[in-house]
């Protein structure tokens, strides 16, 4: 049984969730196998993947030794509860729903809820947040998050929306414990023609580039 901080700490060693959309289960799984292959082994699937919670539950039966599985879209209690009955480890919001925090806490899974403001990160935190998601970060830049980290030194942000092979690295030095990485990574187009091969090359990538610029703060 993986521990809450077993999770977490899989979270910060990993560097990257992996956020993976589609269209249908069969191709969202085959594109976590590639991203895994590539050294990315945490992963997040959506509830705006149609048959999520099936998904989730496949996963976890499946994979829950090698790939940690995590919930994303979570905009409400409920639907929280069923990720995790389906066996996700984390939880993952664009928003601030107090809610949503508090099941995932009660049932001692990791809380990534989303913030943007250093009214709503600090209020994430204050509700007991393991990780805040900072969303949508291409809209404020690696500048804002080291910004944030200096009244709010001790929140672990993981900034998400618009991250790229581009700018990964800025981010990491700009304090990040981790990055949220959908599209870059998981490329919609590579699904739908099924070339996995170019996905597991796009994790070992990002994979890379964390580590260094990790090893170069």
């Amino acid at each position: 049984m993986r521990t809450k901080q077993d999770t977490l700490q899989t979270i910060l060693d990993c560097g990257i969730i992996a956020v993976v959309r589609g269209e249908s289960a069969d191709p969202v799984i085959k594109a976590i196998d590639a991203v895994v292959e590539g050294g990315v082994n945490v992963v997040e699937v959506t509830f705006t993947v149609p048959g999520a919670l099936e998904i989730i539950r496949q996963l976890a039966r499946d994979l829950a030794r090698t790939v940690l599985i995590g919930a994303g879209t979570v905009l409400d209690a409920e639907t929280a509860r069923n990720a995790i009955a389906a066996g996700a480890q984390f939880i993952v919001a664009p928003n601030l729903n107090p809610d949503v925090v508090r099941t995932a806490i009660a049932r001692g899974k990791v809380a990534i809820p989303g913030a943007l403001s250093p009214t709503e990160v600090a209020a994430a935190w204050h509700l007991g947040a393991d990780l805040v998601k900072i969303f949508p970060a291409n809209v404020m830049g690696p500048g804002y998050l080291k910004d944030l980290h200096g009244p709010l030194p001790e929140v672990s942000l993981v900034p998400t929306g618009g991250i790229d092979l581009s700018n990964a690295a800025d981010y990491i030095k700009a304090g990040a414990a981790a990055l949220g990485v959908g599209s870059s990574l998981v490329d919609k187009d590579l699904v739908a023609a099924g070339d996995w091969e170019a996905l597991t090359d796009r994790a070992q990538k990002f994979t890379e580039i964390i580590k260094k610029a990790r090893e170069g703060m």
